[in-house]
């Protein structure tokens, strides 16, 4: 049964408001459509004693702007009030397409400008929400999560800023060290990872595609994503492999120690499709000479899932990489921004996850459990067996109601 079918028998924590930040317009606006059309047809004999105004609306957006003075300083400011709600802030601090105006000049927008940002716009709720969440797809400074120095924990640092603004819930999508909450044991933060979003958007864009551990295996392109590839790998049933990467300890470059060499560590990847899982793609570099490596042992075609493609060099590198045959598809999510540039190349395949935050949203606020979003390992078994038997298609449970509400 979906998710939107189940019958809802808790009372809201408060009036549903989303408010996205700049650069969010587009994301949240198809959450707000999934949301608006799911309570419109809910059925559910306790939807009108609830007792709350405003359960069914046509849009759940709450409008606010942060204008910028000519020098660069900017202020938060709610054009709709937010008394009694339960807030969902939804920001993506890699957005680079943004830019203001400070001193007559264009500056590009930073993710510190847009964690400012965010600070402005609740600092501008105060008190007068029922609860404030944050959904942060990209975690805010969540490469700086650790001190190996004299070094400054800026995403720890940056959690305890919200915690005090008294923040409720913080959502993040696959933190590249989800033990940052240590920095605030006792709150609320979830994690989470859209697995079953890679796979359902490669079974919907590529055919062909065998599930099991005589043609296909999954991949790590480091000890840090080891545990998404175990993840991937334990749920198809399939083998994996890993790469470590040699590095030079003398001497620092861009910020880190250049690599040396990859190293590969696992079952014979020749003959087999690969997927390559990772948490971003920032340069890019790293996951080509991964990718190059494995063609080198015979590997037949290579996906990559990453669920940031920041691109920060630009896409050559992955233009020349689809034409040299040593990347077949490469998947990322919408949580951050995508370049009409990325969206038009056809290696390229967009994962929407406006659904997930849909359901997500609607389950904290009405307090039930998120256990299954958290975990969708079930979805996953039946999302392959529909593929390896048909091709992929819908479930029938989703095919009626795509039918029934035209959801785009």
């Amino acid at each position: 049964m979906l998710r939107e079918e189940i019958e809802i028998k808790t009372i809201p924590v408060g009036k549903l408001g989303i408010i996205p930040m700049k650069g969010c317009e587009q994301l949240a606006a198809n959450i707000d459509y999934y949301l608006s059309t799911w309570r419109k047809h809910r059925d559910s004999e306790h939807k009108y004693a609830f007792g709350l105004d405003g359960y069914e609306r046509d849009t759940y957006i709450v409008r606010a702007e942060t204008p910028r003075f000519g020098s660069g300083e900017a202020k938060g400011v709610l054009l709709d009030s937010v008394r009694g709600m339960d807030v969902f802030i939804i920001v993506d601090v890699c957005n680079s397409s943004l830019e203001y105006k400070m001193t007559g000049k264009m500056n590009r927008m930073s993710p510190d400008d847009h964690f400012q940002d965010l600070k402005r716009i609740i600092a501008a709720i105060g008190s007068r929400a029922n609860r404030i969440n944050v959904i942060m797809p990209f975690l805010y400074e969540s490469r700086q999560h650790k001190r190996s120095a004299r070094e400054s924990l800026d995403c720890a640092m940056a959690l305890e800023e919200l915690y005090a603004m008294n923040v409720d819930n913080i959502i993040t999508f696959d933190a590249h060290d989800p033990r940052v909450i240590n920095a605030a044991p006792l709150n609320s933060f979830e994690n989470v990872r859209p697995s079953y979003q890679f796979l359902k958007y490669l079974c919907k864009n590529v055919e062909g595609i065998h599930f099991d551990t005589e043609h296909m295996l999954m991949i790590s392109p480091d000890e840090g994503a080891m545990d998404r590839s175990v993840y991937f790998a334990s749920v198809l049933g399939i083998d994996m492999g890993m790469f470590y990467k040699r590095r030079d300890y003398s001497r620092i470059v861009n910020g880190s120690n250049p690599i040396v060499a990859h190293e590969y560590l696992g079952t014979d990847p020749s003959g087999k499709d690969v997927i390559i899982v990772d948490d971003m793609i920032s340069s890019g570099g790293s996951m080509i000479d991964t990718a190059k490596a494995l063609k080198q042992r015979g590997a037949k075609d290579v996906y990559v899932f990453s669920t940031f493609g920041l691109f920060t060099n630009g896409l050559e590198k992955f233009d020349k990489a689809y034409e040299d045959g040593l990347i077949k598809r490469v998947l990322t999510t919408n949580g951050t921004y995508q370049s009409p540039e990325l969206l038009s190349r056809e290696y390229y395949i967009s994962v929407d996850i406006s659904k997930y935050l849909s359901y997500y949203i609607d389950s904290l606020n009405h307090n039930v459990s998120v256990s299954d979003l958290l975990d969708p390992s079930a979805k996953i078994k039946k999302l392959i067996e529909d593929y390896t038997e048909n091709g992929y298609v819908y479930n029938n449970y989703e095919v009626e109601y795509q039918m029934k509400f035209d959801l785009k």
